[in-house]
Formats: structure tokens, sequence, C-alpha cells
């Protein structure tokens, strides 16, 4: 059983500093679309590791050896903190994940939030980076739209959904900011 109390005092400093798109609640919101993916998987009878993985989704690439010393202080074994940090990267966009538990987590990753998400997460994202809207513009344009994929049948067209979503409110907005 994890002690829910201790992971996020651990895991907060982490998220702290980060901006409303990628701090806990961003976590939480992974947590949801996970939980909606795993109805469909049974098999994946440890949800500890999923949510161990949840919350470290968001600093493994910068703290993974931090990561594996309090996994060890918490007594697991090193089979399990391997899966665990596996599970984790695998959470990542731009990786291909090859656990069963990974694609849970990556495609939770790419389905979260719903239809909109896309480009709520880049307008607020873009605005935290002190990006113009023009800026923000073009990164979605040469970073999200169209890119990446989903791995699970049960994410795929929610994903393709959110593109189709993302793509006309991207024409739609250039379109009333052309200059006549």
């Amino acid at each position: 059983m994890i002690d829910m109390d201790n992971l996020i005092k651990f895991v907060k400093p982490y998220y702290a500093d980060k901006d409303i798109m990628h701090d806990l609640s961003h976590i939480d919101r992974l947590i949801n679309s996970a939980n909606r993916l795993l109805k469909y998987y049974p098999e994946i009878s440890d949800r500890n590791l999923i949510l161990y993985a949840c919350y470290f989704h968001g600093f493994i690439y910068l703290e993974e050896e931090l990561i594996r010393e309090y996994l060890e202080i918490k007594g697991l074994n090193s089979e399990y903190i391997e899966k665990i940090i596996k599970i984790s990267w695998e959470s990542q966009k731009d990786e291909i994940p090859e656990t069963l538990e990974g694609k849970v987590l990556h495609d939770a990753h790419m389905i979260e939030g719903g239809k909109t998400y896309l480009i709520v997460k880049s307008l607020c994202t873009g605005t935290a980076r002190g990006q113009s809207l023009e800026q923000t513009l073009e990164y979605f344009e040469k970073y999200v739209l169209g890119k990446r994929e989903c791995y699970l049948p049960e994410a795929q067209p929610i994903y393709k959904e959110m593109q189709q979503f993302a793509s006309e409110f991207l024409s739609d907005l250039r379109d009333g900011l052309k200059e006549e």
C-alpha cells in the first residue's frame, strides 16, 4: 500500500514551480485518464505501478536517481523499482512504450483533458513561457498538430478527435487573425 501523504510530500517540490498545465493537477488529470483506460485492461492488477509512475512522470527525466533512492527507502525491491522507472519513462509523449502499463500511461498522457485540451494546454503553456500568440501557434503547428500517436485502440479515436478539433480550431483562429 502506498503512503500517499508521503509520496505527495516527496513529489510536490518538483511540481511547485511548474505552470498550471504541468503542476500536480496535471498528475490528477493523468491518473483520471489512466483510470479510464485501465477499465479495458483488467490484467493490470497492480495499480500501484501506475500510480507511482504517474507521480514520477513529470520529473523522471530530471531526478531518476533520486526517485530510485526514494523507492529503495520505501523498501521496494529492485525489480519493482525498475518497472516503475520504465513505466515513468514510457509515459513521456515522445517515447514508444513497450509495456502494457507504459502504453496505458503514455496514452493517458496523450488524451488527458479531452477534446479541447490540446488547444488549452498549448495556449496556457505558451503564455507561461512568455511566448507571443504567434510563437505559440507556430510551436503548436510544428510540434503538436499531427504529431505523436496513441498505442491503445481505446485511446486512438480520442486522440484523433483531439487532433481534429485542434486543427479546425487553429484554422479558424488563423482565419480570424488575418488582416483584411
